[in-house]
């Protein structure tokens, strides 16, 4: 009886070690992105997510030598080259959002429903702690003008109901939304204005937006205006408006159900 010797072609290492490298790019981005969360929220403090995508970029380019390999020589390991491709490029989504949005939305960090007198933030010392000293500085009335174009849906809230009502409506709207509520003033007083101060923080990395909303009485009813900025850097990805929206849409629902 004869044995026919069968020689296997070996594994491409390029294969092997982009596979191995995309599983330690994933905990690293894991790890990095709970050390975010954990320290005090800064654009410094996103080196290690930086970082960690230097590692997913790694793995994709060794996973793409693999395939030439194995096209070249015939070595096995396709399964692991395509698995890391994968890991890679489910890793790279978010990085591919943020750059959309840097190239679609404009470089505002500060959005108001009002861009002619937008609410103005508190400065009061429980305020201020909470801001750790910040107050979102004006924006200039050219950088308003680009809002207006960019999000032409965020305009002030008119409602049917008295003052007093509005008010009762954005503050339940605001803890709806589960932002921090820091300071409230009711509608009254020489200004007739009532003021809602809140922070809104990220569910990833925890980055705050600072919050002020202003509730004015009108002839036939009251007139909502909110504010809302980034702390960090000059551009919001978006975040602002999309901040305000949710709260209008917040509103209305409590107006529905009222």
């Amino acid at each position: 009886m004869h044995r026919r010797l069968v020689f296997e072609e070996p594994v491409s290492r390029a294969a092997i070690w982009s596979r191995r490298l995309a599983w330690f790019s994933l905990a690293v981005l894991l790890l990095s992105l709970l050390l975010v969360r954990l320290r005090e929220p800064s654009i410094e403090g996103l080196a290690p997510v930086a970082g960690a995508y230097i590692f997913v970029f790694a793995a994709l380019g060794l996973a793409i030598l693999a395939f030439i390999r194995i096209w070249q020589s015939g070595h096995r390991g396709i399964g692991m080259a395509a698995w890391a491709m994968l890991l890679s490029l489910i890793l790279l989504v978010p990085l591919g959002y943020v750059a959309v949005k840097l190239v679609t939305k404009p470089a505002l960090a500060d959005v108001s429903t009002d861009i002619d007198d937008p609410p103005a933030f508190s400065r009061s010392q429980a305020a201020l702690t909470a801001r750790g000293g910040r107050v979102p500085p004006d924006v200039p009335s050219v950088r308003r003008r680009v809002q207006r174009q960019a999000y032409p849906k965020v305009v002030p809230i008119l409602l049917e109901i008295p003052a007093e009502s509005a008010f009762d409506v954005a503050r339940r709207a605001a803890t709806g939304l589960g932002w921090q509520v820091l300071e409230t003033a009711r509608p009254g007083g020489r200004s007739g204005a009532g003021r809602i101060e809140a922070v809104a923080r990220g569910r990833i990395l925890h980055f705050s937006e600072d919050i002020t909303i202003r509730v004015r009485p009108r002839v036939d009813g009251s007139r909502i205006d909110i504010r809302s900025a980034s702390r960090l850097g000059n551009h919001d990805l978006g975040a602002n408006a999309a901040r305000i929206a949710a709260f209008v849409d917040e509103v209305e629902l409590l107006m529905d159900n009222r």
